[in-house]
Formats: structure tokens, C-alpha cells, sequence
């Protein structure tokens, strides 16, 4: 009780003290005392504010760094007593936050260091005023410090790049002015490994991305802009607009889908491009459809050949450039000084044909990786089944592999369309992809052939023409896989083709119904 009593006189004492004294004693005093702690504790304390400065404008990067490693790391595991936790609308993940004016512990290097929140509030105001408060032992604090948050940053930005909500953009229309971009959340499913390709282009594609994902310091020490061009040309259906959506999956990139016809002029179109952001993919489908480019350069040519012609042309045509996107405008969009204004971009071109586009767009430098996307292939078509159907083997994969060596084989959207509709039942899923492969073979339209066509309708004129005479493998044909190519048979158009094509739809049919005895099916 003794010590009580002595207690509350001493706090007494310093109540009516500090009534009493000017308040700049009292400061001095209390700045006395601060030093005189730091003096004698083992450890050195940072503030990071959430604002810079006094007016609370600027925000303070570090601060917002700080935010994102602390998620990172988890403290759900730590020793936190208390988290705030939130979750977006538009994301499944859960956000861990230290709560106001709590402590959490890390690890760096041997040594333990600590982050504590502080949020204080305004007196007669409802801002709040946050900071972090980084404590680490003062005997290595000039070791520790700066690596440390290095170190956070680092780790900071990855988690965000991962952990944020992308966004798939696209120009409104008004590029000028401040915002030309309007964007919606991009959840495209699509991923390298759901998608209908070759091993080897696959591996090619993600080693390439990888490379350029990771290559920052690589493209400053050798001078270049950190970007990659790719051209992506095939038939439609092929899988252009989902191999985009699986690339910037991987990236874990935003996605500008730029529409070159809503575009006025070269300056908006500069303008378009400082509005974008790093870590993107600026896309733009159908090059040799949007705008007629290849004729702006065809015309300068026959204007230089034709010199009479272009002194008796009035002075307001040499403004025929003016107010439209030129070849020159989009070259330097690509590859010229304003395609440097931002780092970590990826410009895809589509196409589906490439040879309509013109060949100062498809050089090293613009489009540096040119993917060739046409119909599925054998391994393709397995991983199509696989995603589709839960197969990893069916008797009729020979048979499939068989057509698509002779000129029945489909784009993945064709297949892909006909494991959907019947992925109710395995079998006839396949058996439906066999028979629209048959029709191409015999040159019908696919696209007709889907919509109930029986598994034997296809025999019914081919047995009538036929000797039918079986065979127990169709790789026995007589000739080259060449001669079963659709689009050379029609150009034939001989009689001795169409037989060749009967034999071998007849002794395909043998081989399928005698695969699918021995199944039961």
C-alpha cells in the first residue's frame, strides 16, 4: 500500500507539474527523455508515413510496399494478435492487414526485426493518420537497412503482381483526353495448360515468355526497350484469341485490346499508348482488316513512279495521311521512340493472313516471334480430350491420327465445339470428331456436318462406290499423305482422287468397327 500511495503522489506531482510549467520546458524535457531512451536501447525505429510531407497529398510508395509485404508473408502465422482481413468483390482471395497499433516479427538475415501500425487520430477531425514502425537492432541498422527494404519492395511488387485484380481494356474512343481506355475485370480461363497446342510450340512460347518475364536487367545492360512482338496468324478457329488470354494468364498481365478503327489519327494513337501501363499486353486482332495499311505504301509507289501525276495533284492531297492512322503512325507504335515510354509490354498482332500484312511490320524488332496456328494436331487433340472428356486414351485415337494425316484434320473451335456437345458420352464424342473429319476428307462443308450427322452416314454413298474391299490399317494406302490433302483434291478434281478417297473412308470404316467390337462399344 506504501508503494501505491507513493505511486499516485509522484503521477500527482507530474500532473500539477505539468500544469504549471511553460509548455517549452516541457518539450525540452521530453526530448531529454526520448534521447536519453534511444541512447540506452538496443534497437533503432523507422517511420514510413502513408503521406509524404505535411500535406497529406503524396502518397508514400514505401508505405504501400510495407502494406503488401506484410500480406505477403502471412501473418495469419505470426505472432499478431490481431489482423484485419478484407476481401474485394470482384476476388476470392482473403487480404491480411496488421490492425491499428499492433505489432508483427520478421526475419531477415539472422535477425529479428519487428513492424508495428500506428494510426492516429485527428483531434475534431475524422482523418486518420498511418504509419509503420520499423524496429531492428542499431548495431547493424546501416547493414540491415537498406537491403531490408530492397528486399521488401522486391517482394512487395511480385505479390502484387500476382495477388492483383487485371483488367482487359479497350479505347473508347477518345484517346486525347485523359482517360481514352475503359476496361472491365479480365477472367479469361484459358492457360498453357488447357490449351489445344503442340508440345514443342508450347514449350517454345513459355521458355520465350519466361525469358522476357525475367530479362529486365538483360535488355538495359544491351540498350533495347523491355518489349516483345509477336504475330500470331492462322485460320480462324485456330485458337489466336485464347492463346493471348493463356499468355497473359502466365504473365499475370493487363490486356489492351486496341481497335484501330476507332482510332482518328497518329497522335491519339501515341496518345493511347502513354495511357497504358507496364506489365501489359497490348493487343491488336485482325491487322490486315482493320485499316488498309499495305495500300498506303503501294500508293506512295505509284506515286513515285508516275511523277507527271502527282505535280498535276492539288497541295491539300499530300494531307492524305491527316486525320487517320498511317503505316508510319502504327511503325512507330511498335518500335519507334514513344514505344519506350513504359517497360514489360507485349504487342500482339493476329492475322489470318499473313501475307496481307505488310513486311515492315513483321520484322525482328516488331514482330519478334511469328506463331503459326492452324488445325490441331494429334497431341493437341489428345490434351483437348483430356481437358474435355477426362480420356487419356480412346481405340479410336489411332483412327483420328490416321485422318489427320490425310486431310481431315480440324481446327481445335471445330473440335472443341463437338466434345462439348456431346461430353455427355465419351464414345460418341469421338466417334462425332471421326466423322466430321470423314467429311472433310470427302470435301463437305465441316461446319454442316455437326449439326446430328449419324457416325455412319458418311459410308452410305462411299459404300455404294466402292468394291469394298477391306484393309486392316489405312497407313497401308498406296501413295504419299499428300495425295488426301482436301484443298489439292479439289483442285484436281479427277475421278481416279474421289475413288482413292472411297477406299479409304471403306477401310477406315473396317478399322473403326473392328476397334470398336473389341471395346464393346
Amino acid at each position: 500500500m506504501e508503494i501505491l500511495s507513493q505511486m499516485w503522489s509522484l503521477l500527482g506531482l507530474l500532473t500539477v507539474l505539468q500544469n504549471i510549467l511553460p509548455t517549452q520546458l516541457l518539450s525540452w524535457l521530453n526530448s531529454i527523455y526520448e534521447n536519453l531512451q534511444d541512447f540506452l536501447s538496443p534497437n533503432s525505429y523507422f517511420d514510413i508515413p502513408e503521406f509524404n510531407g505535411y500535406c497529406g497529398v503524396d502518397l508514400n510508395d514505401l508505405y504501400r510496399h510495407v502494406d503488401l509485404y506484410l500480406n505477403s508473408v502471412n501473418t495469419s502465422s505470426s505472432t499478431c494478435r490481431r489482423l484485419t482481413l478484407s476481401r474485394s468483390k470482384s476476388s476470392n482471395r482473403i487480404s491480411f492487414s496488421l490492425a491499428p497499433n499492433h505489432t508483427v516479427h520478421d526475419n531477415f538475415r539472422g535477425h529479428r526485426l519487428s513492424w508495428t501500425h500506428h494510426v492516429e487520430t485527428a483531434q475534431d477531425s475524422i482523418d486518420e493518420k498511418r504509419s509503420f514502425t520499423l524496429r531492428l537492432p542499431k548495431r547493424c541498422r546501416l547493414v540491415l537497412l537498406t537491403p531490408y527494404l530492397d528486399h521488401v519492395t522486391a517482394r512487395a511488387m511480385e505479390y502484387e503482381r500476382v495477388a492483383r485484380e487485371r483488367r482487359l481494356f479497350t479505347n473508347n474512343g477518345h484517346g486525347s483526353y485523359e482517360s481514352g481506355w475503359s476496361s472491365v475485370p479480365f477472367r479469361h480461363p484459358s492457360t498453357f495448360e488447357t490449351l489445344a497446342l503442340e508440345p514443342d510450340l508450347k514449350k517454345l512460347l513459355v521458355d520465350d515468355l519466361t525469358a522476357f518475364a525475367d530479362g529486365k536487367e538483360f535488355y538495359q545492360k544491351i540498350g533495347r526497350a523491355w518489349k516483345r512482338g509477336y504475330l500470331l496468324y492462322g485460320s480462324p478457329g485456330a485458337g489466336k484469341s485464347s492463346l493471348i488470354a493463356a499468355m497473359a494468364n502466365f504473365l499475370r498481365y493487363d490486356v489492351y485490346d486496341l481497335e484501330l478503327s476507332k482510332v482518328t489519327d497518329n497522335s491519339e494513337l501515341r496518345a493511347l499508348l502513354i495511357q497504358t501501363t507496364n506489365r501489359s499486353i497490348i493487343v491488336i486482332e485482325d491487322i490486315d482488316c482493320s485499316i488498309d495499311l499495305t495500300g498506303d505504301r503501294l500508293t506512295k509507289t505509284t506515286r513515285r513512279s508516275s511523277p507527271k501525276k502527282s505535280r498535276s495533284r492539288s497541295a491539300g492531297d499530300n494531307g492524305d495521311d491527316n486525320g487517320r492512322v498511317t503505316l508510319s503512325g502504327l511503325l512507330n507504335f511498335t518500335d519507334g521512340l514513344w514505344s519506350c515510354c513504359g517497360e514489360e509490354r507485349v504487342i500482339v498482332f493476329t492475322t489470318n493472313h499473313r501475307d496481307a500484312v505488310d513486311p515492315a511490320l513483321l520484322r525482328c524488332g516488331r514482330m519478334d516471334v511469328h506463331v503459326s496456328l492452324g488445325t490441331c494436331g494429334i497431341y493437341a487433340f489428345r490434351a483437348m480430350v483430356r481437358n474435355y472428356l477426362g480420356l487419356d486414351s480412346h481405340v479410336l485415337f489411332d483412327v483420328v491420327e490416321s485422318c489427320m494425316r490425310s486431310g481431315g484434320a480440324l481446327t481445335p473451335a471445330q473440335i472443341g465445339e463437338i466434345l462439348l456437345r456431346n461430353r455427355r458420352d465419351a464414345d460418341v464424342a469421338v466417334k462425332a470428331v471421326v466423322t466430321a473429319m470423314q467429311a472433310k476428307i470427302l470435301g463437305a462443308d465441316v461446319d454442316a456436318t455437326e449439326g446430328g450427322i449419324e457416325y455412319d452416314d458418311v459410308f452410305k454413298t462411299t459404300e455404294s462406290m466402292a468394291d469394298r474391299r477391306l484393309c486392316g490399317s489405312p497407313d497401308n494406302l498406296g501413295g504419299s499423305p499428300e495425295k488426301f490433302d482436301g484443298k489439292k483434291r479439289k483442285e484436281r478434281g479427277s475421278n481416279g482422287n474421289w475413288e482413292s478417297k472411297v477406299n479409304f473412308l471403306v477401310r477406315l470404316k473396317s478399322l473403326t468397327k473392328s476397334e470398336s467390337g473389341r471395346r464393346g462399344v
